[in-house]
């Protein structure tokens, strides 16, 4: 199908859910803003497309992950790079783990592949008054697993890899059920497992604000 270069950027600093915000603010004033790829704004509105650059916790610590032209974007935080930033109240002294360049082979597999998806945000204004019609859990199931194909469509198609093979895809147990603030309302939020016949990079965003923590993907290993 095709190949996508990936770069993880990993701090030392650990950093709860919600600071995740005020990380990312740190990060756009310390690099070239003039880069909408840092915070997918324009002069006119907002940059629809899927986020590039996203800032998540891994293994609770502060960290950037960067796609295709995000790689290269990432270069300007570096070239005024201070290690000094401030989140909310605090100052800190930002100290990397790890800087990981990868290439990533997204392809349609054979087998399934089981994976973990936490802090995942399907539902917007709109689809959210239809999830809450659907009286049986194998409707509301059977729906969230359609919101997530499309999900994972919307991703690959911000890295301009489109598909003539169906994906299979299927949620096998919801695990948490919970709200996320955001703007002043809270959203709907699930941590879960699911399958699907599609090889994936770990880390990256799926959903509603997959920029900032959200909608994160790792490989689901059994117990």
């Amino acid at each position: 199908m095709g190949n996508i270069r990936i770069l993880t950027l990993k701090f030392r600093n650990q950093l709860q859910p919600d600071e995740i915000k005020w990380f990312r603010g740190a990060i756009i004033h310390a690099s070239d803003k003039g880069n909408v790829l840092f915070h997918n704004h324009t002069e006119e509105n907002y940059r629809y497309a899927y986020p590039l650059i996203q800032y998540k916790l891994i293994h609770r610590c502060a960290a950037i992950l960067c796609i295709e032209e995000g790689v290269e974007a990432i270069g300007h935080f570096f070239s005024h790079y201070t290690d000094r930033i401030r989140i909310g109240e605090k100052e800190l002294c930002l100290e990397v783990d790890y800087l990981r360049p990868a290439v990533f082979s997204l392809e349609i597999t054979e087998r399934l592949t089981r994976y973990r998806l936490r802090r995942w945000i399907p539902l917007n204004r709109e689809n959210y008054q239809t999830y809450r019609t659907l009286e049986r859990d194998d409707q509301r199931m059977h729906f969230l697993q359609k919101i997530l194909v499309g999900n994972i469509l919307s991703c690959l198609k911000g890295v301009n890899i489109y598909l003539d093979e169906k994906i299979t895809c299927r949620i096998q147990e919801i695990t948490r059920m919970y709200t996320i603030p955001n703007k002043g309302v809270n959203l709907l939020a699930f941590d879960l497992i699911f399958t699907a016949n599609l090889s994936l990079p770990p880390y990256i965003g799926l959903g509603k604000n997959a920029s900032i923590n959200c909608g994160i993907l790792t490989l689901a290993h059994r117990s």
